[in-house]
């Protein structure tokens, strides 16, 4: 298990890039599970956070740069797509610490204490003085074999 630092050892190298395929067939799936209660802004947030994090992690995700008819360029994209869910802040503890026991998984996770400060150092020095027991989670991702991430996952609605 990896929480927010790389991939699993060889599991990224492993990443087969089948962007021929629909999402839906692919052998790995890539959720964020958000707190259904918090605004929107904060929402919109947490996923994005999330998913810098995971494709600094795990570039592999990334498509190919790509370019339209006018001949501008179009940054690549995610290819295996991102499934933003909704949960209660509970449910996504629970997801987070099931999530950390699974060895193939790579999981990120974005602490309420995370948008309580806009200074990164600061938000380094709470979760310093936080115990893991005692942290909060606005939202967590997983990205790993899609019948672990469905397992986890399966029963969570979309974000509304």
């Amino acid at each position: 298990m990896s929480v927010g630092t790389t991939a699993p050892a060889g599991w990224a190298g492993d990443l087969e890039r089948r962007t021929d395929l629909p999402t839906r067939r692919l052998p790995v799936k890539w959720v964020i599970v958000i707190d259904q209660d918090l605004p929107r802004g904060l929402q919109a947030n947490a996923a994005a956070c999330l998913a810098a994090s995971t494709g600094r992690a795990v570039p592999a995700i990334l498509g190919p740069d790509g370019g339209d008819a006018s001949g501008r360029a179009h940054a690549g994209l995610p290819w295996i797509g991102c499934t933003v869910l909704a949960a209660p802040a509970g449910e996504i503890r629970r997801i987070r610490d099931d999530a950390a026991e699974e060895a193939e998984l790579f999981v990120t996770d974005m602490a309420a204490i995370a948008q309580r400060t806009n200074v990164y150092d600061e938000y380094l020095a709470g979760l310093a003085r936080t115990g893991g027991a005692d942290l909060t989670y606005y939202a967590v991702g997983l990205l790993g074999p899609r019948a672990t991430v469905e397992r986890l996952t399966g029963r969570l609605p979309l974000l509304r």
